[in-house]
């Protein structure tokens, strides 16, 4: 299925390379549009060519008010222009915003938007779903830009004071629920307006979880996990401590007796297995899209390897028996240990969940392109 991702590098469109990679009926068929990709009439025209999908995430949301309301309006007549020339009629998928219904500048022209992709709908016979958003949040988001989240997880992470507005609200949805909504409407067929909800809950209270999250997790102690939704905030807030976070060294305690130090404090859990791997061997070569899980070296020598989905830089971490250090892998990072020494490798690993053979959350990716399981 040829599906084509407008605004792919933003943090909607990210998420749903991300989704649709893990998803055998998908894979290999995604096209992802960055804004100068966009903006080349060829590249456009090539992409659009066949396609089955088109889900357009590409938006202005910080720029003068003119520009917000004719620039998102243009870059749907841009895109329903181009899907004429091209002849294709795909299930369009248009990413707006409850701002829609707002007698301002963004709400005008993401309204425009939707305008102009019903009238391309209505002329092409083709099927057209508006999936209107409340507050989008998710893994790697930007700060200081068009979320609060974001804004209190890069404050909290860098030691700066929270400007909380104390009577505002939040309707909070994960931008992989959004994709999970994105197939399956696909799936269906359906069209027109498909309003999403999300978690309702004052901003106060959202910066009061993160910064409670934080102090418990930077005191080595995971907080509880076991609603999905605190899960999600936690896994927003780890992404802006990685990687300066890493490798986090944990106390040693020795006397006569010997050493001793504590591997994992939870609140709720979770599942610890210990593994021995053999000189040169590697594991892992997967990554998750909500698993928290620990990697901490017990005897050995260790290359610990990171790779953001869809991003070539790789992130090293040399470890050590020796000394005690844990590595907590992100979301949608793909990650793996080589055993660099000459003996045999001791490793505890830790997920947050117990492992459940019909629902992994593990997904098989090479952090190297010459690497195999």
């Amino acid at each position: 299925m040829k599906t084509v991702i407008t605004g792919a590098a933003g943090l909607l469109g990210w998420h749903l390379r991300c989704h649709l990679s893990a998803l055998e009926a998908w894979k290999g068929g995604v096209v992802a549009l960055d804004r100068e990709a966009f903006n080349d009439d060829t590249r456009l025209q090539k992409a659009l060519d066949g396609a089955d999908v088109v889900v357009h995430c590409a938006g202005i949301n910080r720029a003068e008010e003119k520009e917000q309301e004719t620039g998102n309006i243009a870059l749907a007549e841009r895109l329903a222009s181009a899907l004429d020339a091209s002849g294709a009629t795909p299930h369009l998928v248009y990413s707006n915003s409850t701002h829609k219904a707002m007698d301002n500048a963004y709400g005008r022209g993401k309204a425009g938007a939707d305008a102009v992709f019903r009238s391309w709908a209505d002329r092409a016979a083709a099927r057209y779903t508006e999936l209107v958003l409340p507050h989008v949040f998710g893994e790697c988001g930007r700060p200081f830009y068009n979320s609060a989240v974001f804004t209190f997880c890069h404050q909290i992470v860098q030691g700066e004071p929270l400007s909380i507005n104390g009577s505002g609200k939040l309707e909070l949805l994960h931008t992989q629920d959004i994709c999970a909504r994105i197939v399956e409407a696909v799936a269906k067929g359906e069209t027109g307006e498909l309003r999403l909800k999300g978690r309702p809950i004052p901003v106060a209270e959202v910066a009061g979880k993160l910064i409670a999250m934080y102090d418990s997790y930077t005191g080595n102690v995971i907080p509880d996990l076991r609603d999905r939704f605190e899960l999600q905030l936690f896994n927003t807030l780890r992404s802006f401590m990685y990687p300066d976070a890493y490798p986090t060294e944990l106390p040693l305690h020795t006397d006569n007796r010997g050493s001793l130090f504590e591997a994992v404090k939870t609140d709720n859990g979770g599942q610890a297995f210990l593994s021995t791997t053999k000189p040169g061997i590697t594991r892992g070569n997967h990554f998750h899209f909500a698993k928290v899980e620990r990697f901490l070296v017990i005897r050995g020598e260790a290359d610990i390897r990171l790779r953001r989905l869809f991003d070539d830089e790789v992130k090293e971490f040399r470890v050590s028996g020796d000394k005690p250090v844990y590595v907590d892998m992100p979301p949608l990072h793909t990650h793996s240990i080589t055993n660099v020494g000459d003996d045999e490798l001791m490793t505890l690993f830790w997920s947050h969940e117990i492992f459940d053979p019909e629902a992994p959350d593990t997904y098989f990716l090479p952090v190297l392109p010459d690497q195999e399981n």
